[in-house]
């Protein structure tokens, strides 16, 4: 028989005896279960049925660029004390770690200066997380400092300081980070202005990334309900050092801010953002604070 026949074949006899017959490959019958640990942590979990988590990302940390958005984020969670505080990936920029060439002659931190920055502002953040688990939701620049070291330096696999966790030896790597079945935050995947909507789309589940340095929440409703595609923006200031010369000093559609994330009955509220407005406030709640 022809493999369309046996299809034909096994959904006659379903629809005959009015039974399902599930095959390994059918999700509906082996479904990706969200919070199971896998091997190397690559996904990570919490079962939550109120709390609330923040969420930021692509801060880019530079040495000395304490930005207003990361001074609001030390605020955000002294304020409402989330369980958990998720680095949402692109923390360390890597500019000389970077498969791209420089750019003419432009002069960044060397991957000490900007490690030693990056210890710096984590350190702060840990300070006022008292009791919250911290997650490190691994990004594309992330991913620079030991892509460079292992194909360059290989035979030092394992070798401490090698890979960037051992310098946030607080903070629990993972790819993929999720609250309950049905919400996922990881840095990346589907990209684009409607990156959020497509992520919801496409995934099935709430969905909160950020590498495109957006700053949104898009909703998406159908026969299942809502779910959100949340962007969280970037920690950077979208004006900084870091991006003026690559992007060639033109116009940006990034956002400078982060989300706060809240649990009720198991459920995900709302997604709440903080943006920045000026060099001084953060707009939040429809109102302008300082900071």
């Amino acid at each position: 028989m022809t493999v369309r026949s046996v299809y034909n074949r096994r959904r006659s006899i379903e629809v005959r005896n009015n039974i399902e017959l599930p095959t390994l490959n059918d999700t509906r019958f082996n479904p990706v279960k969200k919070l199971q640990q896998t091997q190397g942590n690559a996904r990570r979990g919490i079962e939550m049925e109120k709390g609330r988590v923040v969420v930021f990302s692509d801060a880019h940390f530079w040495p000395g660029d304490y930005t207003t958005a990361y001074k609001a984020l030390l605020m955000i969670i002294k304020e409402f004390k989330p369980k958990v505080v998720v680095a949402n990936g692109d923390i360390f920029d890597g500019s000389q770690a970077s498969r791209h060439a420089r750019i003419g002659w432009e002069n960044t931190p060397t991957v000490k200066e900007e490690l030693e920055a990056c210890i710096e502002f984590m350190a702060g953040i840990e300070r006022v997380s008292k009791g919250a688990d911290l997650i490190w939701t691994l990004g594309n620049h992330d991913a620079r400092f030991e892509t460079f070291l292992s194909a360059q330096t290989g035979m030092y696999e394992g070798v401490a300081g090698f890979t960037l966790k051992d310098h946030f030896p607080l903070w629990k790597p993972c790819w993929s980070y999720w609250v309950n079945e049905d919400t996922c935050i990881k840095h990346r995947w589907k990209g684009g202005f409607g990156g959020g909507r497509a992520n919801a789309l496409n995934s099935g589940c709430n969905m909160v990334t950020g590498h495109t340095h957006n700053l949104a929440v898009q909703p998406i409703t159908d026969y299942n309900g809502t779910r959100y595609g949340v962007q969280t923006g970037c920690l950077a200031d979208p004006h900084g050092e870091q991006f003026m010369a690559y992007t060639e000093d033109s116009p940006k559609d990034w956002r400078s801010g982060f989300a706060l994330l809240s649990w009720e009955k198991g459920r995900l509220m709302l997604p709440e953002l903080i943006q920045v407005h000026d060099d001084e406030h953060f707009e939040f709640r429809g109102c302008l604070n300082k900071v």
